[in-house]
């Protein structure tokens, strides 16, 4: 089957090969479109009300249910987020190489929802937890959680992990599958598209962050958990609903077999002179051999001076008059898949910068959350705000502090600097990652105060007095998230070389996991 362009006549449209549920090449009347996106759409709005409410309110349970102690709950939710970082890599691997988007989305769907359940029945039956203990008012006599009570509640949460892992770099992926590039209308489409993914985004954290952590909070933490699992099966359903009309991108190879080919050509030809004219490096005739293609057909790069010891991967040896001697894509490798290369190593300190954004997310999932719950937390005599629901507010603001963004800020600044998206996104990440370091610097003004007005007071103050740290941040997520999804920033090519894969460095460079 050629995985490159399929021409359909009657439509006179080229476009790159996507085919059916039942492997059959895709129509455009038929497949596709906004359509099939609808039902991805949907997918992502239950899958992240379903995580996020675990994730976000996850402290709460394990010190309260759990009876592991402050530093060490802490450290249970920060492992639980960032194994799913690690598995996005792990499932946008699979999906580019293997399984493709939607199967991979099914199958680690379903591992997801047996994680729900688990947790849900663990949480429901009291011979799976420790005996019921106050841990404010007799911490040291709680007993913590250990042996049968700890291996099932730690399988289920990595049940979770891995399947919210493996479906995540996928969603937005397949939903950008549905619209064909070389379409001038569908591919206008596709940036409605976007936004679209984004709002339900923010309404899946909303609606997790307030209904569901409120049915956690009032029901009772397997309520809760059941609540994730019917709603994650509800996602289910929408992605199974909408298979009839997905174009499907069949799966390439491996993607990292490219990767490794320019970096061992390169130390093979290590003591190889370098050119000074790139126009003898070696070009696209080693197609042939590098049967896993790094890019699509119609993509092209041009040589830069950038990383050069990387172009020796380019140099073709001379060996006597012989020139159609066909050297092994392990020895020599195009100038295209060099470039590729490139840009991805360019992009990994950018990735890199946003540790210090994610580290800061953290804080707000665990510590804050716990400096909530100690706070007074009644808004009326009947209705008391969960300390986990103060994490909607980022949410809140960014539905109305973006258009403000977009309408306001940007015409002003493109005036300018006369770039026209107002700064650039370098300039972006850099202001959002400036704006949340004020975020911990109010949490830590904040605790002061909580602390000399209840040790010299004897005072509970207000849980909305945390309430700025969380603002703060909504705003610093407002120019990171911005900055680090653009597709200027990354490099298109490479999101093209490895779609999936390289869509999951934009969820963990992005923090989109709660």
């Amino acid at each position: 089957m050629d995985s490159r362009r399929h021409e359909q006549k009657g439509d006179s449209l080229s476009e790159e090969l996507t085919v059916d549920w039942r492997g059959k090449p895709s129509t455009y009347n038929k497949h596709g479109g906004m359509r099939a996106a609808a039902f991805v759409l949907g997918v992502q709005t239950f899958e992240i009300m379903a995580i996020a409410a675990v994730g976000n309110n996850l402290i709460t349970y394990v010190t309260n249910e759990m009876h592991f102690s402050l530093s060490k709950a802490a450290n249970i939710v920060t492992n639980f987020v960032g194994t799913i970082f690690i598995l996005s890599l792990f499932g946008g691997y699979l999906s580019d190489s293997y399984l493709g988007c939607f199967w991979t989305m099914l199958i680690f769907g379903f591992i997801e929802l047996s994680g729900f359940i688990l947790l849900s029945v663990q949480a429901h039956l009291p011979q799976l937890k420790p005996p019921q203990c106050n841990m404010l008012t007799d911490g040291d006599r709680c007993i913590e959680a250990k042996g049968m009570e700890s291996l099932i509640f730690f399988v289920a949460l990595y049940l979770v992990a891995l399947g919210s892992g493996c479906v995540k770099p996928n969603m937005v992926a397949h939903g950008a599958d549905q619209f064909n590039m070389s379409d001038s209308k569908q591919s206008k489409k596709l940036s409605t598209y976007f936004n679209a993914a984004y709002f339900v985004f923010s309404v899946g954290e909303l609606v997790a962050l307030t209904l569901i952590v409120w049915i956690q909070t009032h029901s009772g933490m397997d309520i809760g958990f059941g609540v994730s699992a019917i709603v994650m099966a509800m996602g289910l359903i929408c992605l199974v609903s909408g298979t009839v009309f997905y174009r499907n991108k069949p799966p390439r190879g491996s993607v990292l077999v490219p990767i490794a080919q320019v970096i061992v050509a390169a130390f093979l030809n290590r003591s190889q002179v370098s050119h000074s004219n790139p126009e003898m490096l070696h070009g696209n005739e080693n197609e042939h051999w590098n049967s896993i293609p790094m890019a699509h057909a119609t993509s092209s790069l041009t040589h830069t001076d950038r990383f050069r010891f990387l172009d020796k991967a380019c140099i073709k040896k001379q060996e006597g008059n012989n020139s159609n001697t066909k050297e092994s894509p392990w020895r020599l490798c195009t100038v295209n898949q060099v470039e590729q290369v490139k840009i991805l190593i360019s992009v990994i300190p950018i990735f890199a910068c946003t540790i210090v954004f994610n580290t800061i997310l953290a804080q707000l999932q665990t510590f804050s959350v716990s400096q909530g719950s100690v706070m007074n937390n009644e808004i009326t005599k009947s209705f008391h705000i969960p300390p986990a629901s103060l994490q909607a507010i980022p949410y809140i603001l960014l539905i109305f502090v973006v258009p403000l963004y977009d309408y306001f800020f940007v015409p002003f600044a493109r005036k300018i600097t006369g770039h026209d998206s107002g700064i650039t996104p370098l300039q972006r990440i850099g202001v959002g990652l400036f704006v949340a370091t004020f975020s911990m610097v109010s949490a830590a003004l904040m605790e002061k105060k909580r602390r000399d007005s209840f040790v010299n007071h004897d005072h509970t103050l207000s849980i909305f007095w945390i309430a700025p740290q969380f603002l703060i941040f909504g705003v610093s997520e407002m120019f990171t998230a911005v900055g680090s999804s653009s597709s200027k920033l990354h490099g298109h090519s490479v999101e093209e070389g490895f779609p999936n894969t390289f869509n999951t460095a934009k969820v963990v460079e992005d923090g989109d996991v709660p």
